[in-house]
Order: structure tokens, then C-alpha cells, then sequence
């Protein structure tokens, strides 16, 4: 538990001790992409193994390529084969909603979480995770239309003014606007998320106030560490896409494919570090202290002594001895 330590350092720490939960999500993400992929993939092959614009793919991508690829009829209709992609996005989203709760689990234990306990955590959950996702969802949903809605809004009425530049900054306020706002949001639900599964609660309701009393009261130190995290996950992206524009060349399949996933997994890892914070926040301020009764000893039983009892009679003088 980090009882005083930032819950920056305390969220890393839980991420660092217990890595091979990103290596199974990666894994995972990685086997339902293939999957995913396999029918658009066998799509295009049966197409450019005998059309000549295979020759202009094979020495770098060529988006237009790729597009004038996708208008000739023998390539025919994309529905199938990206309504698989489709399919295996939500069940890897499902899969998160199944295995999050061990993850949680696991970050809060001071041990390496048994297998069993792993899944255990995950199967009582499962259905709590579904039902707060979907209350997530609407919030989400409800909160970015307005928002986007409001910036739209803005941004007209910045185009009739004189100053130029009075639009594009209207634009960048708003998207930071727009950005901690649902930040906040994510913290509220990363909150609820933990408080369902660490306090064993089966209304999700009082998670969701119980999250929500904390992001608000908490919310400058949690924001803050928050956008830290983002702001690593955008150092990565960076890092990566100049890699890959440096170092591998455009002919480089292999190349390519080491940097992208190389990338993707180190995406993953701010992520994990933010479920650590909330872990780490949850541990010290959302844990209900267990009320510990004071030790009292048991009463020793001392003899009593009854001073008004009459004290026994003695002989004056010794009993006379019979003789032989």
C-alpha cells in the first residue's frame, strides 16, 4: 500500500511488479487483430496476385494504390471482410470487460495473485463491468456531443469576428477543453471501475458516486497525473513513428512490423499505469478503516474472603495421650 507516496510512483510500481499482465493483453489484441484481418487479408490476395498493381506495393505503401485497388470491381465488395474486423473489435472490448477485474486484483494484492484467484475475480465481476461500460458509454457519448457541439458553435461565431487568427484559437482551446473534460471522465470510471471490484460491490450505482465524490474532490492531483500518463503515451507515438520514417526502410516489411508492435505494446503501457494509479488512490483514500475494538483482559476471579465468618475454636490445652 502507498500510504504517502504520490499515487504517480505508487501506480508505476504496481505496473512494474506485475508486467506480465501488458504482455497477456498485448498478446490478446494481438491474436484477435490477425483474426480480424485474415478475411480482408485473403480478399486482397486473391486480387493481387493477379492484378499488375501488385508491383507498385511492393517497394513502400502507396495509399493511392490502395484506393484506385478498391474501386476495381474484381476486388468486389469489403463488407465481409471488414465486418470481421468489426466483430473481433468488440470481442476483444469484451474480453477487457472479462479480464480488467484480475488486473485491478492483482494491483491491489501485496502478492503474485494466484491463477485462480485471477479468474475468480474476473468471473464475479463480469456482468458488474458490462452494466458500468454501458453507463460509461452514455456519459461519454452525452458529454462529448455537447461539448463538440458547444466548440462548433464557438468556432462559427470566431469566423465573423475580424481578428484571423481568432478561430484557430477558439479551436485549440476548445480541444484542450474537450480533452481534460473527458479525461475527468475516464478518472471517474477508472475510480468506479476499482471501487467495484476491490470493495466487492454489487450496486454499481454507489460505485458510480462513490468514483465520482472522489474525482471531484481529488480532481487537480488526479488530472494531473492523468495527462503525465498521456503525455508519455504521445512521447512514445512520437518516438515510434520517427523510428519507423528514419530507420526502416519502405520495402522493410519485417521492419515495419517489429516498429508498429514494438509500438503498440508500449502503448500499453500508460495505459496500465493509469488503472495503477487508481489503484494506488483507491488503497489510501477509499478504504473504508475497519473500526478495531480496544483489548480488554479478562477478569481475573480472586477468592473472596468472608471477615464475618467466625474464626474456628482451638483447645486450650492438648489432648491427653492413652496410655499403652
Amino acid at each position: 500500500m502507498t500510504e504517502h507516496r504520490g499515487w504517480l510512483s505508487g501506480g508505476w510500481d504496481k505496473v512494474a511488479s506485475n508486467k506480465r499482465y501488458i504482455v497477456w493483453f498485448y498478446l490478446l489484441n494481438l491474436a484477435l487483430a490477425w483474426l480480424g484481418a485474415a478475411a480482408f487479408s485473403n480478399q486482397a490476395h486473391d486480387f493481387l496476385d493477379h492484378s499488375l498493381l501488385s508491383s507498385r506495393l511492393l517497394h513502400g505503401f502507396d495509399i493511392g494504390v490502395v484506393a484506385e485497388m478498391f474501386m476495381q470491381p474484381e476486388f468486389g465488395q469489403t463488407h465481409a471482410s471488414t465486418a470481421s474486423g468489426l466483430y473481433f473489435a468488440l470481442l476483444f472490448f469484451v474480453a477487457t470487460a472479462l479480464f480488467l477485474p484480475g488486473v485491478l486484483q492483482g494491483y491491489a494484492s501485496t502478492y503474485r495473485l494466484p491463477r485462480e484467484d485471477f479468474f475468480r475475480a474476473c468471473g464475479r465481476n463480469l456482468w458488474r463491468f458490462i452494466r458500468l461500460m454501458i453507463v460509461a458509454g452514455i456519459v461519454f457519448l452525452m458529454v462529448a456531443g455537447a461539448l463538440f457541439g458547444i466548440q462548433g458553435v464557438l468556432e462559427k461565431r470566431a469566423a465573423e469576428s475580424t481578428y484571423e487568427l481568432l478561430g484557430f484559437e477558439v479551436r485549440v482551446v476548445g480541444l484542450v477543453v474537450i480533452f481534460l473534460v473527458m479525461t475527468a471522465l475516464r478518472i471517474w470510471f477508472d475510480l468506479a471501475e476499482t471501487d467495484i471490484v476491490l470493495s466487492d460491490e454489487r450496486a454499481v450505482r454507489r460505485s458510480v458516486g462513490a468514483g465520482f465524490r472522489h474525482m471531484w474532490r481529488n480532481l487537480g492531483r488526479l488530472l494531473g497525473t492523468y495527462v503525465v500518463t498521456t503525455v508519455v503515451a504521445a512521447i512514445l507515438l512520437g518516438a515510434g513513428l520517427w523510428i519507423w520514417m528514419r530507420f526502416v526502410p519502405p520495402a522493410s516489411v519485417l521492419g515495419a512490423f517489429v516498429v508498429s508492435q514494438l509500438m503498440l505494446l508500449l502503448l500499453l503501457i500508460p495505459r496500465f499505469w493509469q488503472r495503477g494509479v487508481a489503484v494506488s488512490y483507491y488503497l489510501e483514500n477509499m478504504v473504508e478503516p475497519v473500526a478495531v475494538q480496544p483489548y480488554a483482559p479478562a477478569p481475573v476471579a480472586v477468592p473472596v474472603i468472608n471477615d464475618s465468618a467466625p474464626a474456628p475454636l482451638l483447645p486450650d490445652t492438648a489432648p491427653e495421650t492413652q496410655g499403652a
